[in-house]
């Protein structure tokens, strides 16, 4: 069973947004963790404290093309990266988009009308776009009723940031609502970053299962976020694989990468 991490973030200089590890994480200290973990490969999210951050994930994915593939970022208020969509799939390794909104000046741009060009670009050129979007899940619906085509990723199970339990999971129901949208995934990334409980995070188990019971396995991505958690990269693979005791053996080779890889489009040899 290849084990895929839908989301981890390498870079090489800036200063880094809490929690994520204040030192730096290229992409060479990501193989070796990942060696060690049994980590088959890595979908790369430049992050944005690094402005070099794109090219260093082409660089890991022209060298590793099995282990890295990218959902690289655009400054979509900026009327030249219109220019990128069309060959944005052309670059080693880049086969999506992923946008966070936690900065101040982006937060709004899903509301305001700087990204309303963004959607049916993106779906035109058969991007992916994965986003960070708790704060506004049903808008995410509307996005994906009007691009039936567009591939739309909820990051981090649409949880509320810097909550854990409940509290992390009140927009739960939001979540679920969008399983009706057959062009809508979940990445069940970061997990034990909302856990009220240590290894193996049973806290998390019940929202799990409400997430699969509404997505099922094609359309729900496990990964990490692995630079902010407080566990090992091993921890985050086993409370999945070894105590979620209702998932079958076809549900974790899709969970724990076979669908990430199906949906982005990531040809991995094997």
């Amino acid at each position: 069973m290849p084990i895929i991490d839908a989301q981890i973030h390498t870079w090489s200089k800036g200063a880094t947004m809490p929690p994520h590890r204040a030192e730096v994480f290229t992409a060479e200290q990501a193989l070796a963790d990942m060696d060690a973990a049994g980590i088959d490969g890595a979908l790369l999210h430049p992050p944005s404290w690094d402005p070099d951050s794109n090219e260093v994930a082409v660089e890991a994915a022209r060298a590793h093309p099995n282990r890295f593939a990218i959902f690289g970022r655009i400054a979509v208020d900026q009327p030249e990266s219109r220019k990128l969509i069309d060959g944005w799939k052309s670059r080693p390794g880049m086969l999506g988009l992923r946008f966070a909104f936690i900065k101040p000046e982006t937060q709004s741009w899903p509301h305001d009308g700087t990204m309303d060009w963004l959607w049916p670009a993106a779906e035109k050129a058969g991007i992916p776009v994965a986003m960070l979007c708790g704060d506004f899940l049903p808008l995410i619906g509307q996005k994906a009723e009007r691009h039936p085509q567009l591939k739309l990723i909820v990051d981090h199970m649409g949880t509320v940031r810097t909550k854990k339990g409940d509290e992390a999971f009140r927009t739960l129901p939001e979540l679920l609502a969008l399983a009706k949208y057959p062009n809508v995934a979940i990445k069940l990334t970061g997990g034990p970053g909302y856990a009220t409980d240590g290894y193996p995070f049973k806290s998390l188990h019940e929202p799990y299962r409400r997430i699969y019971d509404a997505f099922g396995p094609k359309r729900m991505f496990w990964g990490t976020d692995i630079t902010r958690m407080t566990c090992s990269w091993r921890q985050c693979v086993t409370h999945i694989t070894e105590e979620l005791h209702w998932l079958s053996a076809a549900d974790k080779d899709l969970i724990m990468g076979g669908a990430l890889c199906e949906w982005i489009g990531w040809k991995r040899t094997t």
